[in-house]
């Protein structure tokens, strides 16, 4: 799937399997080291309270956060995004919902930190309209692994070792986005990491449950 630039609401898949996608991701490569630090000094993908994160301490920073049953927030920025440099300003949050955190919305804002901010509920994804001129909001740079779903597939396949039996990287994917793993215990198993550490298996544990992928309801 390729999302169109500026990004649109229609380029996203359903919350929940956007959800999965990135909590399965990141609960794999889930580290107690990683854990005890603040969310400004880590990398990479993970979860906590605020919901799922990825960084690449870099250009790219985005938040996926699950504000109420069938309700989520998508922001973040990538270099990419001229949405925060145009003007006139573009009001990213023209038409947001009441139940976004605001806050933190508009602290990014005033910091230029903000790129972008998609919601969702009833159903459907919804982001403020975009000037005609704006060419890019960074969500294609953002978010392209996780809503193509074989590039998702091929970042779980890393940290799976294939074993005779049990299912393959597309079938765990799709345990995920149906809303839980099968069985969690055999895909520990079958964990590695693709840097040649040694997987935290209770790290990985507690952001599985986190997230409700192993059977219990997300935080947030």
């Amino acid at each position: 799937m390729t999302i169109n630039r500026p990004g649109s609401p229609d380029d996203l898949p359903p919350a929940d399997v956007l959800w999965a996608r990135w909590a399965l991701l990141a609960s794999l490569g889930a580290t107690t080291a990683a854990e005890r630090r603040p969310s400004g000094h880590r990398t990479g993908r993970w979860i906590d309270d605020d919901g799922l994160h990825w960084d690449d301490a870099g250009c790219t920073w985005w938040v996926m956060s699950r504000m109420a049953e069938g309700r989520y927030v998508l922001y973040g920025e990538d270099e990419s995004s001229a949405a925060k440099w145009h003007q006139p300003p573009v009001d990213m949050l023209a038409g947001a919902p009441a139940w976004l955190p605001w806050e933190e919305l508009r602290d990014r804002l005033a910091g230029y930190e903000l790129g972008c901010v998609y919601w969702y509920e009833n159903g459907a994804w919804a982001r403020a309209p975009y000037p005609e001129d704006l060419d890019d909001d960074g969500l294609d740079c953002g978010m392209s692994a996780l809503v193509d779903r074989a590039q998702a597939v091929g970042l779980l396949a890393e940290r799976l070792v294939p074993v005779d039996g049990e299912p393959a990287a597309d079938a765990v994917m799709a345990q995920a986005e149906a809303g839980r793993l099968r069985d969690v215990d055999a895909l520990l198993a079958r964990l590695r990491d693709p840097d040649g550490d040694v997987p935290d298996l209770s790290a990985v544990t507690r952001a599985l449950v986190r997230s409700g992928l192993a059977g219990v309801a997300p935080v947030g």
